[in-house]
């Protein structure tokens, strides 16, 4: 398997375009319901009437780019019944589709939403990683697609000596449910401050 692979994220550098996801979407073939990468736009904060009448506000924002983070303890795996949920080559988790049921407890478990049930198939699908991509020496699509560079993609340990270690930052999970392998470059309105309980989705809606 060889070295661990996964992905970097900047928030600094997120615009919140979503060219990676539509990358990944048509580079998969997946139809307007379905999606390995999301994109969440994240909002906090408020306005504040002083004693003097003015307004006053903390209001802040920030984008989170997400797939499937290759967990080093992933739940999708420890709840297959057929063991079609695997890891491959580089450390990337995918699926057997001939070994599949859909049964639907990986969709159920991740605590990211990475895996999905097909109906129409009858069997899982999700983020490989574009293992094939990989192979070749190549980068992800989404990685490839990102205009401002705010993805990167390679061996963990280079990720993590060059980015820091970070992998919380609302909307995701707490990294110790799974240890994912994911760096995280904060947004400037999260550093040095904990923005957990103040912030929210502001585009629920468009999350498949």
């Amino acid at each position: 398997m060889g070295d661990q692979y996964g992905f970097h994220f900047d928030a600094k550098l997120c615009t919140g375009c979503k060219t990676c996801m539509l990358a990944c979407k048509d580079y998969c073939n997946l139809d307007s319901a379905s999606a390995y990468r999301q994109v969440y736009e994240m909002q906090g904060g408020g306005w504040t009437v002083l004693p003097d009448g003015t307004l006053q506000q903390d209001c802040f924002a920030y984008y989170v780019s997400l797939a499937c983070n290759h967990c080093a303890r992933p739940a999708c795996m420890e709840v297959c019944p057929t063991g079609a949920m695997h890891r491959g080559n580089f450390g990337l988790v995918s699926v057997d589709e001939r070994r599949c049921i859909g049964c639907g407890y990986c969709a159920l478990s991740c605590p990211y939403h990475a895996p999905k049930v097909d109906r129409l198939a009858g069997h899982s699908a999700k983020c490989d990683g574009c293992a094939a991509r990989v192979r070749e020496g190549k980068a992800p699509i989404c990685v490839e697609a990102c205009p401002v560079r705010a993805l990167d993609f390679g061996p963990m340990a280079e990720l993590r000596k060059r980015h820091g270690a970070c992998a919380d930052l609302p909307p995701l999970p707490a990294s110790g449910e799974t240890d994912p392998n994911l760096a995280v470059t904060l947004p400037a309105c999260a550093e040095g401050r904990d923005v957990a309980g103040r912030v929210s989705i502001a585009n629920l809606r468009e999350i498949v």
